[in-house]
């Protein structure tokens, strides 16, 4: 045998052994356990803490209302809508809201908002709690649920439309005369098909000016004394809303109609010179219907409601003047607006609001009669999505909200800055 071949032999058997070596390792590797497999998503989500799913967001709204205007009048007020209105005012935070809210369990979600700017009394920036409740859906596609807790009562599109989204700096009274704070404690139904929920929130986060999801049905009961005030006749309100948005064409319209029915406990406050009266007890008949139109701004958008009813109020003939009873209302109001996109900044929207209402206000003190005449021309520029920067005129006519709640006429020039986070 020669060298090389001797060479070539003990190659061979290297080799072999080498080959023999993997395949009898091979399969004591395979036997070897394998490391445990990852949980799927959905049982990661699932075991989530609750608190990890909840989320914030809010927004400040500061204003200045002691612009020159052509007929100014300090002593045109409206509590209810605007307490930087009248003499000796200046910048004021009108509201400033921070929002809780998220998903606690996939049947259950919660939303608490509490508002860091109300007014109690002569103290500004008071903490007061605007929403606190959870929405219950029964069905895995979350078309029915029932909202429990503080919130805000389903009547009208205006009242139930955030002031984040609303162009008009304050709400109009013939609507929002129904509720003070547009909020109650109650128990709510809500209805609405799936892809029209979509529907609700693609008008409102497209800067459309939508109200938000509060269903194509909605149903409840409530105390009836509106928000943050106790019960005091256990006697609550009931209300039923029917809201549909669709397409007309290019353009989304929202018809709706609603009524709610209950009795208002109110107290007469009788004054040295005007003795106040009760016609016929404390617990009246608060009762209303509306009808509401919303054709979305795109570019050209129009909104209008009307209410007719019956509400504690004082009289309007000399007989009557001094007596509280259950009266009729009606009133409503008309905005015509026009969205411009990317001109300057996110979006430019002119707009003006006419607004009239005659009745009574039922959670003021003595429950006044309103004569209200009111004219609104303004403009809302987004600067960005974080910045809002609206400029207003008002010409008003209207009751004042305090004693002897005589008629004022007045032209007021606002300026209102809005962040939103």
């Amino acid at each position: 045998m020669t060298l090389a071949s001797s060479h070539r032999s003990v190659l061979q058997a290297l080799l072999a052994g080498a080959a023999l070596l993997f395949s009898s390792s091979a399969p004591a590797q395979a036997q070897e356990t394998p490391p445990e497999a990852a949980p799927p998503m959905e049982e990661k989500e699932k075991s989530k803490p609750w608190y990890e799913n909840i989320r914030l967001r809010g927004y400040t709204q500061v204003r200045y209302n002691r612009l020159p205007s052509f007929r100014t009048n300090d002593s045109l007020i409206n509590d209810q809508g605007d307490r930087f209105l009248g003499r000796d005012t200046g910048f004021g935070i009108r509201r400033a809201r921070l929002v809780i809210f998220g998903d606690v369990h996939p049947h259950v979600s919660i939303y608490l908002q509490p508002d860091f700017a109300s007014v109690i009394g002569d103290q500004y920036n008071v903490a007061v709690m605007r929403d606190w409740y959870a929405d219950i859906f029964v069905d895995a596609k979350k078309e029915f649920r029932f909202r429990v807790g503080q919130s805000k009562v389903p009547f009208g599109f205006e009242n139930l439309q955030s002031s984040q989204n609303r162009l008009a700096l304050d709400r109009n009274d013939a609507i929002n005369s129904a509720l003070k704070d547009e909020r109650d404690v109650g128990v709510f139904f809500y209805w609405a098909p799936a892809h029209i929920r979509e529907r609700f929130k693609f008008l409102v986060d497209s800067g459309l000016k939508g109200s938000g999801d509060y269903g194509v049905v909605g149903l409840g009961v409530y105390n009836g004394q509106t928000a943050n005030r106790a019960e005091r006749n256990n006697s609550p309100h009931a209300v039923a809303r029917v809201s549909y948005p669709f397409l007309f064409g290019s353009q989304y319209v929202e018809v709706g109609t609603g009524a709610y029915y209950g009795r208002f406990n109110l107290s007469a406050s009788p004054r040295d010179d005007a003795a106040y009266a009760l016609a016929r007890g404390p617990n009246l008949v608060d009762a209303r219907a509306i009808v509401s139109l919303m054709v979305y701004p795109q570019p050209l958008g129009f909104q209008a409601e009307y209410n007719i009813g019956r509400g504690p109020s004082l009289g309007s003939t000399p007989d009557d003047a001094l007596l509280i009873d259950s009266r009729n209302l009606q009133g409503g109001y008309a905005q015509l607006m026009y969205k411009l996109d990317g001109v300057v900044g996110v979006s430019l929207i002119p707009y003006v609001r006419g607004t009239l209402y005659k009745g009574g206000k039922k959670f003021e003190t003595n429950a006044p009669r309103y004569d209200v005449r009111e004219l609104e021309l303004g403009a809302e520029w987004q600067i960005w999505k974080a910045l809002e920067l609206t400029a207003a005129y008002v010409i008003a006519d209207r009751t004042s909200s305090r004693y002897p709640y005589v008629q004022e006429q007045g032209h007021v020039t606002r300026l209102q800055l809005q962040f939103n986070y």
